[in-house]
């Protein structure tokens, strides 16, 4: 049940609650409301819980290795120790 779900549960609760007075021999539409309201604001709790740790939060990327010219050695011809 996704965050739709919880919210349209308190609003059914809401309204069995508040919004009407029918009577139904051996339902209490009251208590009814009451239930999908407290299930719908734990759906609600739950929910934003789990929402929040799937979250991924990504580090800053770290510096790469910075290529240094002076590092490099470069010899022309054949000076790098072949055949000299």
């Amino acid at each position: 049940m996704g965050l739709g779900g919880c919210i349209i549960l308190i609003a059914v609760g809401a309204i069995l609650t508040f919004a009407t007075d029918w009577d139904m021999q051996g339902v209490n539409l009251d208590l009814v409301g009451i239930i999908f309201m407290i299930v719908g604001l734990i759906g609600v709790t739950t929910f934003s819980s789990i929402y929040r740790r799937r979250r991924v939060v990504v580090p800053p990327a770290a510096p790469g290795v910075v290529d240094d010219p002076a590092a490099h050695h470069h010899r022309g011809g054949y000076s790098d120790g072949y055949g000299v």
